[in-house]
């Protein structure tokens, strides 16, 4: 805060430019050298791809996953069509249909179950009877 020490701060010192004025600094860069490796840093291979099953419901989903995976449509399509007709969407079928594996196939088939909507007829539904209100006397 104090003037003296920002004037000592932007003060330019003669000597120490003189001296700064002959100092040379040359720099090179070490030469690359090739690990043979045999190629360790090569790019990785890309993960195949497959075009998702999407039908009508193309427009909500992503377009390609990669193989041995489904997208989330994919897993609701599935489901429901085995849940539908188990005897034409196996196991089997839907595997070799997704590129999946049929260990995973079964597992899916066993822990998620699409939900079902059940809907009452008219007829069994009880109607609430309105009654009059007793009067306090």
């Amino acid at each position: 805060d104090s003037p003296e020490i920002k004037e000592e701060l932007l003060r330019k010192d003669d000597r120490f430019l003189t001296l700064l004025k002959d100092v040379y600094v040359e720099s090179r860069d070490p030469p690359v050298r090739v690990k043979d490796g045999g190629g360790d840093h090569l790019p990785c291979k890309q993960e195949e791809k497959r075009l998702t099953k999407l039908g009508h419901l193309e427009a909500l989903d992503v377009k390609k996953v990669p193989k041995g995976k489904i997208s989330i449509v994919e897993a609701l399509t599935l489901l429901n069509n085995h849940k539908l007709q188990p005897e034409i969407w196996t196991a089997e079928k839907i595997a070799a249909e997704y590129s999946l594996e049929l260990k995973e196939v079964n597992s899916l088939l066993e822990f998620f179950i699409p939900f079902t909507v059940h809907e009452f007829p008219r007829e069994t539904k009880k109607a609430i009877k309105s009654h009059k209100p007793k009067q306090l006397t």
